[in-house]
């Protein structure tokens, strides 16, 4: 089978998955695209499982207007990079408010799905978004001590790059406000150089 095959047929397994029974499907995936970048969010909202995509709302428009100002657009973002995350189901409302925290057993369910996409993609570079998925990498305690920075881990298939981002959520305001806003640029600046983003957006 070829990459894209491998990818294609991870993605059918990963969309019967119901392995969380308080997550709210449906499954949200990006396209099966064969690309040197993984971008991994955090968890869909209550708006990605009716639209079938992931990112499809406003911290969405947010994140796809940082990579507009960078080179892809969104529809070339989607198509160019694969989205992953490191819960792809909704996992419901916090009764205090905003969208409920995955617990570290959804997290661990979920992972075996992305572990595999980092086998079969061999990315160059991740772009984890937002302190969750930046977690799964990297120990985070203050967003401004990780972000701005390239960093380099050794996965099963050799040295990966990685450069995080803060979460672009409408109520957050790290991303808006200093030093989040300056950190934001340099991120996306390492971005734009890295070999990978040149070859996806020549």
């Amino acid at each position: 089978m070829t990459q894209l095959e491998l990818l294609q047929a991870h993605q059918q397994k990963l969309s019967a998955c119901r392995l969380c029974q308080s997550m709210v499907g449906p499954v949200v995936m990006g396209n099966a695209t064969t690309s040197p970048i993984l971008l991994i969010g955090q968890a869909p909202g209550d708006k990605e499982g009716s639209a079938g995509k992931p990112f499809a709302w406003t911290a969405g428009k947010t994140l796809f207007k940082w990579f507009d100002s960078i080179g892809l657009s969104e529809s070339q973002f989607r198509n160019r990079v694969y989205m992953a995350a490191v819960c792809r189901c909704f996992p419901g409302k916090n009764p205090k408010g905003g969208d409920r925290v995955p617990s570290k057993t959804e997290i661990a369910n979920c992972r075996r799905w992305l572990d595999r996409e980092i086998e079969l993609l061999q990315p160059k570079l991740l772009l984890p978004v937002g302190k969750l998925a930046i977690s799964q990498f990297l120990d985070v305690d203050k967003l401004a001590d990780i972000i701005g920075k390239q960093h380099r881990l050794g996965l099963s298939h050799g040295d990966t790059d990685l450069i995080p981002l803060p979460h672009p959520s409408g109520a957050s305001t790290w991303h808006r406000t200093e030093p989040g806003k300056s950190l934001l640029a340099q991120a996306l600046n390492l971005i734009r150089l890295h070999p990978a983003w040149q070859v996806l957006s020549d």
